[in-house]
């Protein structure tokens, strides 16, 4: 850092302009370089700390000086001030910094916090539902992108106050099971957290009633219901607690709700045409029936230890892990077999061995990956989970294809 402050310093004390000046400049600046590289030589490691070093601290100052590359003999590095404005300021580089890491912090909890895994997913459930309209291709127009838009974004605010009131009440539970989660860890504070949930959950309301499609709006309207039934701990709701009724939310919204609206959204308010049901449309309620049964079941297999401490009648509780591991893994092969049975049956040819495969593929994935799952370990049960949605998300683009 000598050069460095070596360099400050010289441009800090004077002004260059002509004649013995600039003269006298050119020769301290040959002095500066030559100690720099001598430095350099006897210190290589101190020499590329600099190198690196310099680039963020010039592009980070205050100064507002320009510069005059020259030819330099002995380092091939000269430069010439040419004016100061004000000096180097640390203190408000340093700031600057501050604040653009903690936006960055806080962004990365916001992510977690929406539990990005569940958006994804409902995301693809609404393309590929939207997909079920689809006749023949001059149905994909702008119009129908538009339309998708529209039931895109309403239920992905929707989405962030479904999550996020679930961990609000979930607090003192997720400390216990979840402790990496942004408001267990307290990467985001509880009044946060509220705020977050209760902006989420007007905008939702919002563009969905300016948008004025009635499918849309039943859509979001059953969903806030559903899932703050589902979560706040007052009485008669916390369903959470009664694995019956924590199954049907579930189920209600992944294998009905959100399939019917968002096609009857497509089909009614934006190509304005009756509602029939295609093959595609009751393939993927039967489908998603058995997947969100094995879905709700499974998500609280790695949660007994906080579940018990809570009182949490969870079925892993009363049933125990391994029995209720495989009766998911029962669910959702079924669900792959509906799929294969139904490809088979479609009329072409093409999407009869690309939907049946391609099924019989993912479901042989899932059997494989299930027997090598560690049911004492969390990690391993993480990941099996994360498995079951990315095979969904699969899943979700071959949909649309049983005709």
């Amino acid at each position: 850092m000598d050069s460095v402050h070596a360099i400050s310093s010289a441009n800090n004390a004077s002004s260059f302009t002509t004649g013995g000046n600039l003269w006298r400049c050119e020769r301290s600046t040959k002095n500066i370089c030559y100690t720099s590289c001598c430095d350099s030589k006897a210190f290589p490691y101190k020499r590329k700390s600099q190198i690196e070093y310099n680039p963020l601290m010039f592009e980070q100052s205050r100064l507002n000086n320009h510069y005059k590359w020259i030819r330099n003999e002995e380092c091939n590095k000269k430069y010439v001030g040419k004016a100061i404005s004000r000096p180097y300021s640390e203190p408000e580089d340093s700031n600057t910094k501050n604040i653009l890491v903690s936006i960055k912090e806080f962004m990365v909890a916001f992510y977690l916090f929406c539990y990005p895994y569940t958006v994804i997913g409902r995301t693809l459930s609404t393309v590929s539902a939207s997909l079920f309209v689809v006749a023949n291709l001059s149905d994909i127009s702008p119009l129908f992108f538009i339309g998708l838009l529209q039931a895109l974004v309403p239920h992905l605010f929707m989405d962030i106050y479904v999550n996020g009131v679930n961990q609000l009440f979930d607090l003192e539970i997720d400390k216990i099971n979840k402790p990496y989660l942004p408001l267990a860890s307290g990467q985001i504070s509880y009044t946060t957290g509220v705020i977050i949930v209760a902006s989420s959950l007007t905008l939702s309301f919002g563009l969905a009633w300016t948008i004025g499609s009635w499918p849309l709006i039943w859509s979001v309207v059953s969903c806030f219901l559903l899932w703050t039934a589902y979560s706040i701990n007052v009485p008669l709701l916390r369903w959470k607690g009664h694995p019956l009724l924590a199954a049907m939310v579930i189920f209600a919204t992944w294998a009905v709700i959100f399939p019917i609206t968002f096609f009857a959204h497509m089909q009614t308010f934006v190509l304005k045409r009756a509602i029939i049901f295609p093959r595609s449309m009751i393939f993927s309620v039967v489908f998603l029936g058995f997947y969100s049964l094995g879905i709700a079941l499974f998500k609280d297999i790695p949660d007994i230890d906080g579940d018990q401490t809570f009182g949490i009648q969870s079925f892993s509780a009363r049933l125990g892990q391994k029995r209720v591991f495989w009766i998911c893994v029962s669910l959702f092969e079924m669900a792959f077999g509906v799929a294969v049975v139904a490809g088979l049956t479609s009329s072409s040819p093409l999407v009869k061995i690309v939907t049946s495969l391609g099924h019989a593929v993912l479901g042989s994935i899932l059997w494989y990956q299930a027997k090598s799952v560690v049911l004492s370990s969390k990690a391993s049960i993480g990941s099996f989970y994360m498995l079951i949605w990315k095979l969904l998300y699969v899943a979700y683009f071959l949909m649309p294809l049983i005709r």
